[in-house]
């Protein structure tokens, strides 16, 4: 994969929003929301900041479901899955080309299908240290 493009970082907010037993099955809207904030506040941890031009990264994050309709902030780009948000993942993956992608799940189907496209998988402790 090219390294001099930014990272795309792909986010799967139901798995990540899922790891973390703090009542989101009340609010999945809100959960995804949280996240959203939470990744434009701080970036992907480990990271410099995303907006630096030495360490480039666009995080996407990937809602589905009851979820769907959560808007876009800066620093995150926020797409709703028409239908199965793995699928959506995997498109993105594959329209990234040659780009770096990094796709944040603990989906072991979705890291298989992903990692068979060239990205690199990390766990949702990835953003909940």
């Amino acid at each position: 994969m090219e390294n001099n493009a930014a990272l795309l970082v792909i986010v799967d907010s139901a798995n990540v929003v899922g790891s973390v037993p703090d009542g989101w099955w009340r609010d999945r809207r809100g959960a995804a929301e949280r996240l959203r904030d939470r990744l434009a506040e701080r970036g992907l941890p480990g990271r410099t900041d995303p907006a630096d031009p030495a360490d480039p990264a666009e995080i996407v994050l990937v809602v589905e479901g009851a979820a769907r309709g959560v808007e876009s902030v800066p620093g995150v780009r926020v797409e709703s899955a028409p239908g199965s948000g793995d699928d959506h993942m995997v498109g993105l993956v594959a329209d990234a080309g040659e780009r770096p992608v990094l796709v944040v799940t603990a989906d072991r189907e979705l890291r298989r299908r992903v990692t068979a496209l060239g990205a690199t998988v990390a766990g949702p402790r990835t953003i909940h240290p």
